[in-house]
């Protein structure tokens, strides 16, 4: 009967002090960081999108106006990994957002620093303004 206890009491302990698998990317170490992007009539909010090479994102992107836009990144999308089940929702480097719609992308930011370009490919959306950057330091 002692012998039970003990081993019980040894999982316990190891799963206390083990580090806990992150939900958003299944691995070990510190939580992904949930950054939100909003995308309105002709704007990214932020327009600049500041990460740190090699750590786990959540990517929250959200459709604030009533009409369609999009989140192009071609370069950035290449090289960043995503996690397996959110590859398929980024189709020719870009996410495509109905009015209202929302998107969660699980990713690891690229391992080398990069300044990478985003826009909305929608006619003349980039011209009016609706362009930023993902920077990776």
């Amino acid at each position: 009967m002692r012998l039970p206890l003990l081993a019980a009491a040894a999982l316990v302990a190891a799963s206390l002090t083990a580090p806990a698998a992150d939900a958003a990317d299944g691995n070990v170490g510190p939580p992904a960081e949930r950054i939100t992007v909003t995308l309105s009539n002709f704007t990214f909010d932020p327009s600049v999108i500041e990460l740190h090479h090699g750590r786990a994102y959540v990517l929250h992107i959200v459709n604030g106006a009533r009409g369609g836009h999009n989140f192009q990144a071609n370069a950035f999308f290449a090289d960043a990994a995503l996690a397996p089940g959110d590859r398929d929702k980024v189709t020719g480097g870009k996410i495509e957002l109905k009015g209202g719609e929302a998107v969660d992308l699980r990713l690891t930011a690229p391992q080398a620093p990069a300044t990478y370009p985003l826009k909305c490919t929608h006619f003349l959306h980039a011209e009016f303004g609706m362009k930023g950057k993902i920077v990776v330091d």
